[in-house]
């Protein structure tokens, strides 16, 4: 089917009180993975490329981005294309063209005023080519000489009136906010911070977006989703999955050659990974 706009994914799922999962993929078999999980359980998912992951393409974002096209519009469900964690003003200038219909532009280690004037070039750029923007905003610094902590540090959380300040200033179209989640968690064991949560959720009038939920558990994945998160950030939990598989398919096989046999092990573990994470974000796992 022609590939779907993240926009609209995420405006349906927060007027459905639901979230879109949205996977951040490296390999092909990342693309696949995502397009085959979200098929087997019926449900919209948004395919993320960060700027990391364009600097490990040698930083050539067409490749994968085209791929990641191709396998969208073969999809049986609803795919969009999402560029994640831009900082470069280049990356972001090629969005449009590779087939993005949407962008996060991050900012978040600069203090807020450069931060705010960052994201708002961004943001009229994007507007300007159609594309809808997300932005983060963690805890500030310049407190005692302290930097800006990362929406998604240990211990970062977002203040509401800040937020309600930096969407007005900025206009950005979602924002990623700070509530206990981390990048980068091998376990899952996060405690977010729903009180919080329901704060930012009634003080602003954009979609909220939880990165780092591959160390957030299921029951609070749902409660997040419940409390007004929209869009639901994906990576890691993909990587373990086809490391942890790769490892098990080369320590049983250890003549094995054809990296076939274990890319497919690998590919396989992610898929059902997908399925099960896009079935608690969208409310329907059994």
């Amino acid at each position: 089917m022609p590939l779907a706009s993240t926009g609209d994914l995420v405006a349906r799922a927060a007027a459905a009180r639901s979230a879109v999962a949205a996977f951040n993929v490296i390999t092909l078999e990342h693309v696949e993975a995502v397009v085959a999980g979200a098929e087997s359980v019926r449900t919209p998912v948004v395919l993320q490329v960060s700027e990391n992951a364009v600097k490990y393409r040698y930083g050539r974002v067409l490749p994968l981005a085209r791929a990641a096209v191709a396998a969208a519009e073969a999809a049986a469900v609803p795919v969009a294309l999402h560029l994640d964690h831009v900082q470069s003003d280049g990356l972001l200038r090629q969005a449009p063209d590779a087939g993005f219909s949407s962008v996060m532009y991050d900012a978040s280690r600069l203090p807020y005023a450069e931060n705010l004037a960052a994201t708002r070039a961004a943001a009229d750029w994007a507007h300007s080519r159609g594309l809808w923007i997300e932005a983060e905003l963690g805890e500030v610094g310049g407190k005692h000489g302290a930097p800006p902590l990362d929406a998604h540090a240990p211990g970062a959380r977002t203040d509401p009136a800040e937020a309600r300040a930096f969407v007005a200033d900025s206009g950005v179209d979602a924002l990623a906010v700070a509530v206990g989640s981390s990048h980068a968690m091998t376990t899952r064991t996060a405690t977010l911070d729903h009180e919080l949560l329901k704060r930012l959720a009634g003080t602003l009038d954009v979609p909220l977006v939880l990165h780092g939920s591959s160390g957030v558990p299921d029951d609070e994945l749902t409660a997040a989703v419940a409390g007004g998160i929209a869009k639901v950030n994906v990576g890691t939990a993909l990587n373990l999955a086809m490391t942890g598989a790769i490892r098990e398919y080369l320590g049983a096989r250890p003549e094995a050659a054809d990296s076939r046999g274990y890319l497919t092990a690998g590919r396989e573990a992610m898929v059902r990974t997908v399925a099960a994470i896009t079935e608690v974000v969208a409310g329907t796992a059994s």
